[in-house]
């Protein structure tokens, strides 16, 4: 299991004292909240991928840069890569360079995006985002894993011989999560490469998360990478946590009442009973979790947090531990050419090529 900690990068008003911060108080302010993860012993640090104000992140990859250069453990993902609007190219090329820099402490997950105009900003169609999606990570996987890649497809431009450099460090690519709140063509994605799935129930009821995820063990366990409670299930939740519940509850209501997202709607009792947002003391958090089988994590305000539980085996990545990313730290450490002959066993899956790209019809609305 792993505790970590992401940022979607928005800047809004402080509701408290009515000051908006700069775009750049903003950015060093996701900084900090990185490095204080790494000296706490939080696991990953997560930051969004957004291209229209009033968010902050849209080069995923240079914050996460500049973030590894002053950490040594903490594991640099993204909360979400745009897999629909980013060219599968540059997202090979760009997190790979990221592994090198930061030794293997690279995550990323996959993710649609829910701002409509942001596709016709990059060329693309929102109502061809699932096969986008499918199309585009179907790629992805073949640049990282084949040395000289010909490909065509139906939304960008063919590749002949293509080679994407830095190829990934040892030959092995960065872990990826498939991250998704409502779509059920993504939780059979992620079961049939045999990746993470992610659910952000940060506004869905328990039920809905529970049926998510149940969906995406079973079709893990079908593809044959391990049994359903095997499959790798991340989670993202609220929490703010104060000395007694009385002053949580006090201090975040402006800033629940006022949020860009969620604010001006159900109030901060209903949400906290309907989702998983938990404000209150340290014992009532943990007792709160506990009931709902869910983990305690702490955040602030501004951001929520992610956990990884369920996390057995990992069948294609590590046969004896929990976390796939430690294992391949562990790897590194040893000599290159080692470490380059044991990872790409660790990598093997029971199946000597994959089959084609699951489609977006398969059937998964029953």
């Amino acid at each position: 299991m792993q505790f970590g900690i992401f940022s979607v990068g928005d800047v809004t008003p402080d509701p408290t004292t009515g000051r908006t911060p700069t775009e750049r108080e903003r950015i060093k302010a996701m900084v900090a909240i990185a490095l204080k993860a790494e000296e706490v012993g939080l696991d990953v640090f997560a930051t969004g991928e957004h291209h229209n104000p009033p968010f902050v992140p849209s080069s995923p990859t240079t914050m996460l840069g500049y973030i590894a250069a002053q950490t040594e453990k903490l594991i640099l993902s993204t909360s979400t890569t745009l897999i629909t609007t980013n060219d599968p190219v540059k997202i090979a090329e760009d997190f790979a360079m990221l592994q090198h820099l930061a030794d293997g402490r690279v995550d990323l997950m996959m993710g649609r995006g829910n701002t409509g105009p942001v596709y016709p900003w990059f060329g693309q169609d929102i109502r061809q985002g699932i096969n986008l999606a499918i199309e585009n990570y179907a790629l992805l996987r073949r640049l990282w894993r084949e040395d000289v890649v010909d490909w065509e497809g139906t939304f960008r431009s063919p590749l002949q011989g293509f080679t994407s450099t830095p190829r990934p460090l040892d030959d092995v690519p960065p872990f990826v999560w498939h991250g998704s709140i409502r779509s059920p063509e993504i939780a059979e994605q992620a079961a049939f490469y045999g990746d993470g799935f992610f659910h952000n129930n940060i506004f869905w009821p328990a039920d809905h998360t529970k049926r998510m995820v149940e969906l995406y063990r079973e079709r893990y366990a079908h593809y044959g990478h391990g049994t359903p409670e095997q499959a790798i299930v991340g989670l993202g939740g609220q929490v703010f946590m104060r000395k007694n519940s009385q002053d949580a509850v006090r201090e975040f209501r402006p800033y629940f009442d006022n949020a860009p997202v969620y604010g001006h709607g159900p109030s901060l009792e209903d949400f906290t009973d309907q989702t998983p947002l938990t404000v209150g003391s340290r014992r009532r958090s943990s007792r709160r979790r506990s009931r709902s089988g869910s983990t305690p994590v702490t955040t602030s305000a501004s951001c929520s947090c992610w956990t990884t539980p369920g996390c057995r085996s990992r069948r294609s990545w590590s046969s004896s531990t929990c976390s796939a990313r430690r294992s391949y730290r562990s790897c590194a450490r040893s000599s290159r050419r080692t470490a380059r002959r044991t990872c790409r066993t660790r990598r093997t899956t029971s199946r000597s090529s994959p089959p084609s790209p699951p489609s977006p019809l398969s059937p998964l609305r029953r």
